[in-house]
């Protein structure tokens, strides 16, 4: 494998299957010369990281910010045309709009592993940060087979669980269950603050939980949340109407309405999804293939390769 951006996701990656698989590049100096003290091959030289991810016929793991993309891709497109390509990056739409943009799409199949923490870098890589978490392996149209089964069996290697969908509908989820939550928290640490020393004194369990991911530095959340913006907006949409109701439920006769009820019931169904289901066996590149992917992550079903 070689990962291009070695921080929190691309620096774990390379700890998950360890210095004897991977390689990689990394522009800041001193992130690579700190991978490079831990045992890790990585370079500043993209380039050359790149001719030799060719001559291996290695998978490259895109691991650099949305906004570094297009000047990553360029490179990879000059120096490595036709290599095996995947990403990590927290939007799939956007990504498979450059990649074929560049001409890249051949073997191309985004990924998206959904682990993290607040912080970032090489130094808070783990490796253990994808075991047990869903690793996302994209379903679209074009996907190459045979990228499709490496970057599965990458994922598969780190102790991911795989679910499979088309970037689209990846798009549309984690608007929901990521991109909105990061939004929400930011609101309710300024909501605390407002409260001044007493409020932040008195807070327990649920602002810390509620809060944790506004710990992020700002210019990640804003690289995470913003280039899935269509999704989001029509998610916040309706958040809004839903406290909007219960403030007048609660203006008018002291109650604050279903909203309660209801998502408590919410809740309780995300715990029955977390009940480990039977996975969906896919021998990529058969007939129908992608259409099964598909089909099994709407039900929110894992999928495992043939052997």
């Amino acid at each position: 494998m070689c990962v291009l951006g070695v921080g929190l996701i691309g620096g774990s990656l390379m700890r998950a299957l360890g210095p004897d698989r991977t390689f990689g590049w990394n522009r800041s100096a001193p992130t690579a010369v700190a991978a490079t003290a831990d045992g890790y091959d990585v370079s500043t030289d993209l380039a050359d990281v790149l001719r030799r991810a060719l001559e291996r016929d290695a998978l490259v793991v895109v691991g650099v910010p949305l906004p570094a993309l297009d000047t990553v891709l360029g490179a990879v497109a000059e120096h490595a045309p036709g290599v095996a390509l995947t990403d990590v990056i927290s939007v799939k739409g956007p990504v498979l709009d450059a990649v074929r943009r560049h001409g890249l799409a051949a073997r191309f199949v985004g990924g998206h592993p959904m682990a993290g923490t607040a912080h970032s870098g090489w130094e808070a890589g783990e490796a253990d940060l994808f075991r047990g978490a869903t690793w996302l392996v994209a379903a679209d149209d074009d996907a190459d087979p045979d990228t499709w089964a490496r970057v599965a069996a990458m994922a598969t290697d780190c102790g991911s669980r795989l679910v499979s969908a088309s970037s689209t509908e990846h798009d549309g989820a984690v608007a929901r269950i990521s991109h909105v939550g990061h939004v929400l928290a930011e609101s309710l640490a300024l909501t605390g603050q407002r409260g001044a020393d007493l409020a932040l004194a008195l807070a327990a369990g649920s602002f810390r939980d509620g809060t944790r991911v506004a710990s992020t530095a700002p210019d990640l959340v804003r690289a995470i949340c913003e280039p899935n913006r269509d999704a989001l907006l029509g998610v916040l949409d309706e958040v809004l109407t839903d406290l909007t109701a219960a403030r007048e439920a609660l203006a008018a006769g002291g109650s604050l309405g279903p909203l309660i009820d209801e998502g408590h019931r919410a809740r309780l169904a995300y715990e029955q999804a977390q009940v480990e289901r039977e996975a969906v066996v896919i021998r990529p590149g058969a007939p129908g293939w992608l259409d099964a992917l598909r089909a099994a992550g709407a039900q929110g079903r894992p999928v495992s390769l043939a052997d």
